[in-house]
C-alpha cells in the first residue's frame, strides 16, 4: 500500500474539515470546530482496476485557515504528495486565496497534482464557474450532501498514483 501526504489548504470556514469528514467518515457534522493548526486524518482508498488495483492511504494534514500564504514557510507542507485548495462558492474572496495557495504550491512543489475545490454548493446551486478558476480546472462539491466528494477524492488519488509511477 502507498501513502500519500495530502495537504487542505484554504480560508478559514470553507470546509476544509467537513470535506475531510466527509470522505473519512461519509458524515456532516453541522456544528462547526475551528481546526487550530493541523489535524491529520487517513483513509484508504482502492483506485480500481485504472491504478492496477493499488489500494492508496491518504493521509490528510487538515490545516488552519489562519496559516494563509505563510502556510509555505512551515514544516507542515514537507514531503507533501499534494494539495486541496479550498475555497467557499459563496465567499467570493476565498476564490482569489484559492488562485494564490494553488499557485504557491505549485512553485513549491513543482509537478505534484492540486485539486481546486469550490465548496458548499449545496447552498448556491445556481452559480456561474469564476472565470479566474479556469486554469485549476475547479471541482464542485458539498461536503454537507456529499455531491463530488468521493470523485473528486479518487480522480486525486489516481493523479497521486500516476505520478508515483
Amino acid at each position: 500500500m502507498t501513502s500519500a501526504k495530502v495537504m487542505l489548504l484554504g480560508d478559514i470556514g470553507v470546509g476544509k474539515s467537513s470535506l475531510a469528514r466527509r470522505f473519512v467518515f461519509d458524515r456532516f457534522e453541522s456544528e462547526y470546530k475551528t481546526t487550530i493548526g493541523v489535524d491529520v486524518l487517513t483513509h484508504d482508498v482502492d483506485l480500481g482496476a485504472e491504478a492496477d488495483n493499488a489500494t492508496l492511504r491518504f493521509v490528510l494534514w487538515d490545516t488552519d485557515g489562519d496559516f494563509g500564504l505563510r502556510i509555505f514557510e512551515t514544516v507542515y507542507l514537507a514531503g507533501a504528495s499534494a494539495a486541496i485548495i479550498v475555497a467557499d462558492v459563496t465567499r467570493p474572496a476565498t476564490l482569489v486565496k484559492m488562485a494564490s495557495l494553488a499557485t504557491g504550491f505549485e512553485e513549491k512543489f513543482p509537478g505534484r497534482p492540486v485539486a481546486a475545490i469550490v465548496n458548499k454548493i449545496d447552498l448556491a446551486p445556481q452559480f456561474a464557474a469564476d472565470a479566474s478558476l479556469s486554469q485549476f480546472d475547479a471541482v464542485y462539491t458539498s461536503a454537507k450532501t456529499g455531491q463530488g466528494v468521493a470523485e473528486m477524492f479518487l480522480s486525486l488519488g489516481h493523479a497521486i498514483w500516476r505520478r508515483a509511477r
